[in-house]
């Protein structure tokens, strides 16, 4: 980041108190000098977040997560290093509008710059005299202005209209074959899309990247046509309408997901702004990976039909799987949440949304189709799949689930409980839990002097003039990082380097070492402890190395020489020994 940005970045956090400014994300409570609160980047349970007014940054003692102000919002929000620079900025009441130039580039500008000129394109052609059958479809649908503006809905027409409108735009056919746009035939290129209503899909930062196109005359097939995937469209990480849900999702604290585009749209324009839609019928890891950042419940609304049942406990189940709470509404009456708000309207879908069942219920109430549970066989089955369900759930859940089982079959709550803790389990064979690689005395220690030195040039200078270098490239370069941080701003806070971090090539390295350090009070003497710990074991390994060379070598001098370099050696680690036992 360039120094007049630095400058400016340093300003804002200064003025920015972290505590006021987490707090207003997640309740803190104040334990001695640092405020603790539940950590919202993992399942978390009890309050494992430590934020420290005095250091200004935050530090989760179970997962690890760690960074300054801007790094908190970046992930809760999930927005862009810059976006969050840009909204705690609007937090304490400085205006900012950070220039492009500091901005990363896009990967892919030049493909979201051609996508935007289609979606344009086919906006116009929409309010176009031509576009007005399919105009008139969209309002009978029962579509606003509005909402078609809002969705940046447009339309296809025929004859490769797009190619050519594009190509005059000195945009290649190969460009265009790239983003999915043109089809190629016999050396020929076509219009993907021909005379259809286009939903352009966006992707989560807003870009467009596909689109689903529908027709609106009746004698054409197929229905839907959807975008193949492209180097910037994967069907599998994306949630149809997540770019603009997002802000609503984290202020109502849910999310919610139904199964088609309109049934998003419909929603979306009636005022439920939290509401995403599948890419199809079964969530893919990539989009539970998109959910779980939003740390928020998710509420299921499939169609009310037996395909929309099944989706409902496949992606409840993947969801529950992934530590994600789960609720389940089901609709009467209607096909899909466009057809109810339609013919209930918006308060009758709010009134349904206050009453979700939880995904527990959903599952025994779906365990009960088609069984005459008067019967006793039908009944013994259902019970046994209850219980089967209960297989991984939380005490209470199970409590709960067993008493209610008991109370209204007429069944005993203790023999519910041996069942379920006697039933038949496959062999297991005990192994001791699996722990992470432990961290040799060298590594514990580089970690150590790296990160004081992020803390204060006092411990750079000691490393300057003590140390100066690392065996390991990696801990080398960190080192080299942090003096040209040093060097180029005349002082260095752990907090500050850390947005500097945000655009160094060893980002992930350099937060992997603050999160490896747990919160410790920075002094000398330790200091100089991790010093001699790279010495002594640098030396060591140096005294292996030259005995090792001194074996092959013939010549009596040499092997003298290489002698002495060995006695030389073990002199300065017998010092540091002796200083380590006096100090002890």
């Amino acid at each position: 980041m360039p120094k007049i940005a630095a400058e400016e970045v340093a300003r804002i956090r200064e003025e920015a108190d972290i505590v006021e400014i987490i707090g207003d994300y997640i309740p803190l409570t104040q334990k001695g000098k640092n405020f603790f609160g539940i950590c919202p980047f993992h399942q978390d349970h009890s309050p494992s977040m430590s934020v420290s007014r005095e250091k200004q940054m935050f530090k989760c003692f179970s997962c690890g997560a760690a960074g300054n102000v801007f790094k908190f919002v970046s992930d809760y929000e999930n927005i862009s290093y810059v976006e969050a620079i840009e909204k705690v900025a609007a937090k304490v009441g400085i205006s900012i509008k950070i220039s492009d130039t500091y901005k990363p580039k896009e990967k892919f500008s030049k493909e979201y710059e051609i996508m935007a000129l289609a979606t344009n394109f086919y906006q116009n052609n929409l309010n176009t005299e031509a576009g007005l059958p399919a105009k008139k479809y969209l309002i009978d649908r029962g579509l606003t202005d509005e909402m078609i503006k809002e969705f940046n809905i447009g339309l296809s027409f025929s004859n490769n209209q797009l190619r050519d409108f594009l190509t005059k735009k000195n945009i290649s056919n190969e460009e265009l074959l790239k983003v999915g746009l043109v089809n190629q035939k016999d050396l020929e290129y076509h219009d993907v899309f021909s005379d259809r209503i286009l939903f352009p899909i966006h992707d989560e930062k807003g870009n467009v990247v596909a689109f689903t196109g529908r027709v609106y005359e009746k004698d054409r097939t197929p229905k839907y046509l959807n975008s193949k995937e492209t180097i910037i469209f994967k069907k599998g990480n994306i949630l149809f309408n997540l770019h603009r849900a997002k802000n609503a999702i984290r202020l109502e604290k849910r999310l919610i997901i139904v199964e088609g585009n309109m049934d998003a749209i419909r929603m979306y324009a009636s005022g439920f702004k939290n509401t995403v839609a599948l890419m199809g019928t079964s969530l893919t890891k990539e989009q539970i990976a998109l959910i779980s950042k939003q740390h928020v419940k998710v509420l299921l609304m499939f169609d009310n039909d037996e395909a929309g049942s099944l989706a409902t406990m496949t992606n409840g189940r993947l969801l529950e799987n992934a530590g994600i709470q789960v609720e389940v509404v089901r609709l009467s009456g209607q096909k899909d949440p466009d057809e109810y708000i339609l013919k209930n309207g918006k308060e009758k879908m709010s009134d349904v949304l206050k009453h979700p069942m939880s995904f527990i219920e959903f599952q025994y109430e779906n365990l009960k189709e088609n069984k005459n549970l008067n019967d006793t066989e039908n009944l013994r089955e259902y019970v046994k799949n209850v219980l089967d369900s209960l297989k991984g759930a939380d005490a209470i859940t199970i409590d709960i689930t067993l008493h209610k089982l008991a109370e209204e079959y007429n069944l005993t709550y203790e023999v519910l409980k041996s069942e379920l803790q006697t039933e038949e389990k496959p062999l297991e064979i005990s192994l001791p839990p699996s722990k992470e690689k432990r961290k040799s005395r060298y590594e514990k220690s580089a970690e150590h002097i790296l990160y004081y030195m992020m803390n204060s040039q006092r411990y750079i200078k000691i490393y300057q003039a003590k140390l100066g270098y690392f065996k390991d490239e990696g801990y080398r370069k960190i080192a080299n990082e942090i003096l040209y941080y040093a060097e180029e701003n005349n002082k260095i806070e752990l907090a500050d380097f850390l947005t500097y971090a945000e655009l160094s090539p060893l980002k992930n390295e350099i937060y992997a070492v603050i999160k490896s350090i747990k919160d410790v009070e920075l002094d000398d003497t330790s200091f100089m402890d991790y010093i001699r710990n790279i010495k002594e074991i640098m030396w060591e390994e140096e005294v292996k190395k030259i005995k090792a060379e001194q074996k092959q070598v013939q010549d009596i001098n040499e092997k003298e020489k290489l002698g002495q370099k060995i006695v030389d050696l073990m002199i300065k680690i017998q010092e540091i020994k002796k200083e380590r036992s006096v100090k002890e």
